[in-house]
């Protein structure tokens, strides 16, 4: 009598400890790769999670199941989780628990602070709306010395690591951080012996990186720009032109490839045709090489420059009128003869 109860226990005894094997530790993933993420997010419940993950997981009942054992399913958190191939439930949802797991955030090449909040409201959590509140927010652009204009000077363009869940206040803060840390002492002594705050800086670089793509020319057109600021000439900068030209139509998505003689006229704060100085903001997001160009300047004697029609890409410069006027008709004859009137 007492074997057989012994072997009753021995038996209830593997019977629980099979179950909960199955339910805790059975492999429960269903996926190829080596790991996979989960994304959650704050308003998910424990039913919008299983929707969720029903693609990744062979077992959702028992995955239910270790949940409620575990607590989980009252202690949701959100973010970006990581879960290893032949994962079981309990491996699976200590990651959601405790294994939030951080993202490479890309962006350059925004023309606008509306551009920039759509590039990163693609890969983090935080809709378009509420980055661009917060980016815009007044008393966190008056109390970091920004405003609406140049609110966009902020942005350092380079990829960050990023929290999926980071909220648009802690993204902006941590793109605040980043931006102290681009202007360390040698480029802010640079900036000072310019004479250029380091917003002036980077609303010059936005020029300069339109004005030239090349890398390499870009010290050099810098250096034209700082000479007419030093010389009180007007910067007569086509590309803040065209971004006139845009916002004037509130078109930014038109392609325009020639400046025509009206279009020096209209008025703008940003229109370097008719204002003197530097525009109050960049006319696109800076890259790190364009501020540099700015901070590392060539220095020389050119006041002119126009495209050379004949090395794609790069600018014919001059230090006087006469020779820039030869410069220019070479490529307005070469821009006529492409039919470019527009």
């Amino acid at each position: 009598m007492k074997k057989a109860t012994s072997i009753s226990v021995t038996i209830a005894l593997m019977i629980l400890l099979f179950s909960y094997y199955n339910i805790m530790h059975r492999d429960n993933t269903n996926f190829d790769e080596d790991s996979t993420f989960i994304y959650i997010n704050s308003s998910d419940s424990i039913v919008s999670i299983l929707d969720t993950i029903n693609q990744k997981i062979k077992y959702p009942k028992t995955f239910l199941r270790a949940a409620k054992r575990m607590d989980y399913t009252e202690n949701i958190k959100s973010g970006r989780f990581k879960v290893n191939k032949g994962a079981g439930n309990k491996e699976i949802i200590n990651s959601l628990k405790f294994n939030n797991t951080s993202l490479t955030v890309t962006f350059n090449n925004q023309e606008r602070i509306q551009d920039l909040v759509g590039t990163v409201s693609r890969q983090i959590l935080a809709d378009s709306i509420s980055l661009l509140n917060a980016f815009l927010e007044k008393s966190f652009l008056e109390d970091n010395g920004f405003d609406d204009l140049n609110s966009m000077s902020m942005y350092i363009p380079n990829s960050y690591n990023i929290y999926w869940n980071t909220s648009p206040e802690d993204f902006r803060d941590r793109m605040l951080e980043e931006y102290n840390k681009f202007w360390n002492q040698d480029r802010s002594e640079k900036a000072k012996s310019l004479g250029l705050t380091r917003l002036e800086v980077i609303s010059l670089a936005s020029i300069v990186q339109i004005e030239s793509r090349k890398i390499d020319e870009r010290p050099r057109v810098a250096g034209l720009y700082i000479n007419r600021l030093r010389d009180n000439m007007r910067l007569q900068a086509d590309p803040t032109v065209i971004y006139t030209i845009k916002e004037y139509y509130k078109n930014f998505d038109t392609i325009i490839r020639r400046v025509l003689y009206r279009d020096l006229k209209l008025d703008s704060e940003f229109n370097t045709y008719k204002i003197k100085g530097l525009p109050p903001g960049p006319i696109t997001m800076s890259d790190i090489s364009a501020i540099d160009a700015v901070l590392n300047y060539e220095k020389h004697n050119y006041l002119y420059m126009v495209a050379n029609p004949y090395n794609r890409g790069y600018h014919l410069f001059a230090s006087d009128l006469s020779e820039h006027n030869r410069n220019r008709k070479v490529y307005i004859r070469w821009i006529n003869s492409r039919g470019i009137y527009r």
